[in-house]
Formats: structure tokens, sequence, C-alpha cells
């Protein structure tokens, strides 16, 4: 039944305040604050996420309509927001502020999506990592230089493939080395974890993952050098080329990894490539080594899905903190709406469904289930009143 709300407020009462308020509480965001609080800067960047505001003169004008006609109340904005201040909340006010509700979030979503079914019939929890580089102006942004002329940001994120939900997003300069990313990563014991090549230090392979207890699959630089200890019997026929225990043979490389690893000559019978994959797990059969790499293109999606939906390539300040902040709200924005898919109950409606939907209905109140409801498309009688575009046609 419908209770009067707004879809953006439905969406917003899924946040959790007491955690939100503590959060806020400890980092002082709201110390000396007289009209825009740190949960009414959430309010207003996570509809401009949603509806899609490029700027800050576009927020406030929306702000501004939706209060002529007495919307904004309904949505829980307490009132229109001039641009300049929302344009100092997010040059001053903690990012970490919404870094830690964003952690929040993933650990009420993760469970939610826990059962959900994995294209693999495998029981190990399976993480893909990677980092996606988004390009600021290097003249407005100068603390986030990049190369000679240009500026940017890393994205390292974890996801977890069983809901391709993020984990762990560790947000730095896009000069800083995907590597270095691996000592933030979330390790749990048993899981497995895809990253691609660019992600291989030996080191870090050897000590942050093998050592913990847990399993990688990456694929093999071109330069390698090793020696097979020993080979496992292959199908052709599957496209494995070879299934082998190597052990590494240059001396630098011994000292960072001095056991053995698992490689895998996979190829691609549709595009004719051919791709050497290494692991630490010696249990799973050759092809479902090769195919659990092929999920891990689950991370490109995800980011694909954050960058063209969730707006975040059209800053709403320019400072670094501003910048995160902004990501930030992002990020928790795309968990409410994995949150408000379960507790809704919005059945046969993927997360890009449910964003568009929602971004043309962000202000009626309607329940967001019923959004999702296949309307009936039956049209019981012709009283005579569409002649009238038979006769325009005509």
């Amino acid at each position: 039944m419908n209770s009067g709300k707004t879809v953006f407020a439905q969406i917003m009462q899924l946040i959790p305040r007491r955690e939100f308020n503590e959060i806020v509480t400890r980092y002082k965001g709201d110390y000396r604050v007289r009209n825009l609080s740190c949960h009414d800067q959430f309010l207003v960047i996570c509809m401009a996420q949603y509806a899609g505001k490029n700027s800050l003169r576009d927020i406030e004008a929306s702000l501004n309509a939706l209060a002529m006609v007495k919307k904004l109340y309904h949505c829980g904005i307490s009132y229109a927001v001039p641009r300049n201040t929302l344009a100092k909340a997010n040059e001053n006010r903690d990012w970490h502020i919404y870094a830690e509700l964003g952690e929040v979030l993933i650990k009420k979503v993760r469970p939610l999506y826990a059962k959900d079914k994995f294209r693999l019939d495998i029981d190990n929890m399976v993480y893909a990592f990677d980092s996606t580089t988004i390009s600021l102006c290097l003249k407005l942004c100068p603390w986030a230089k990049f190369r000679k002329n240009k500026g940017g940001i890393k994205i390292h994120t974890q996801i977890d493939l069983r809901g391709n939900l993020p984990v762990f997003i560790h947000l730095t300069q896009a000069s800083v080395h995907d590597v270095n990313a691996m000592d933030e990563m979330y390790i749990e014991m048993g899981a497995i974890y895809l990253m691609d090549k660019g992600y291989i230090d030996f080191f870090r392979l050897f000590n942050n993952i093998h050592k913990n207890g847990a399993f990688f699959v990456t694929r093999a630089k071109d330069n390698m050098q090793y020696k097979v200890v020993s080979s496992r019997e292959v199908d052709c026929q599957t496209g494995v080329v070879c299934d082998q225990i190597i052990r590494l043979t240059e001396e630098v490389s011994v000292k960072k990894y001095p056991d053995e690893f698992r490689l895998v000559v996979y190829e691609d019978f549709a595009t004719g490539n051919v791709y050497r994959f290494i692991t630490n797990h010696t249990g799973y059969e050759a092809p479902t080594i090769a195919e659990l790499y092929r999920e891990r293109w689950n991370v490109e999606l995800f980011f694909k899905w954050i960058k063209q939906h969730l707006h975040i390539k059209s800053f709403y300040g320019t400072s670094e903190n501003a910048v995160y902040t902004q990501i930030w709200i992002a990020v928790c924005a795309f968990l409410l709406l994995a949150l408000a898919k379960k507790k809704m109950h919005i059945e046969g409606a993927s997360l890009y469904m449910i964003s568009q939907t929602i971004g043309t209905m962000l202000f009626e109140k309607i329940p967001v289930r019923e959004l999702f409801n296949k309307p009936n498309l039956n049209v019981s009688s012709d009283d005579g009143q569409l002649e009238l575009f038979r006769d325009l046609k005509s």
C-alpha cells in the first residue's frame, strides 16, 4: 500500500541512520553546521546521481523546481540547497564519512546476495580484483597529476562475483601502480582471487594470498622464467594445451615466491588466442581454471556500470576531497539500489534496469516494487476513440 513517500524517499529510507550518525559524530561532520547536514548533503548528491545531473547549477535548478511544486519535503530534503553551500560542503567535509558509510552498506548487502547462483559449480568464494582510471583535468586538479599533460585517479575494486557487488574499494592517484593496492586487499581464507597480469608481484602473491590460505588465478607474463616440476594429462578437445606444476628459476623471483605453483595453457577455439594462467590452486581441473579467469570480466562490467550510470565523469568539485566524496556517494547510491532490490523483493530486474527506472520516477509517489510489475497490455474494447488517429493516418 502506498505510504505517500516518493520513490526517492523509499530508497533513501534504507540508509542505516544509526551507523551513519555515529560516523558523522566521529568525524565531527555536522560540527557548527547550520543548514546543510551530512545527511542532507548525501541525499542531494544521491538525487543528482540518480537523476543524471552534471553540475552544481543543474542540481540547484532541480531543487528549486521541486521546492516550487512542494515535492522537496517529500523527498526528505529540508530545503533547496544553494550551489555555493553544496560546493563548500564537498570541499571541506571529510570524504571518509561516506567511505565508511559505504563499508557499512557493503556489510549489509553482501549477506542478501550470498545465496545467488554462480555460473561455475564451486564452493569457494570468488573475487575479481582490478582497477579503472578516471581522467581529470590537470589544470583544475593539479593534485591528481598522472602524466605530463594528464590527471587522473584510480579506483581499485574487489568484486564478489556472487551478486557482482564491491567488497573493497581503494582510491589512489592514477600514478600509483596496481600492485601497491594488493597490500590493502581483503583476504579471506579459502577464497579465490582473479586478477590480470598487471597485478603479478610474486612477493605479494606468496605472502598476501598464498600464505594466508587463499588462492589466486592470473595470467603469466611472457618473460617468466621457470622449470617444469611435473605435468598432468590433458584433454586437448577442451582447449587445454598443457597443465604443469612449475617452479620459478630467476634468483630474485625465487626469493619472492619459493614454492611451486601451477601453469595452465589454454587455447580459446572461438578466437584462436592462447592464454597462460598461473594459480596456486591444484584441485580444480584445468578447464575450470580457464573459466574462472573468464569471470574476471564481471569487474569490468561493474566499472562500466558505475561510469555510465552514476555520473562520476562530471564532478561537482575539483579538490581531492570533493572528487573522493562524489565517488564514494556514487558507490553508496549503487549499494542502496542493490539493497532495495532484495529488501523490496524486486524480481526479474537487473540493477541497470532498476537504476534507469528509478531515475525517471524519482519524485512519483508509488511503491518501488510496483514500478517493475508488468503492465496489462490487453485492450478491453475499442470505444471509437481510436478512429481519430486512424483518420489522421489516412
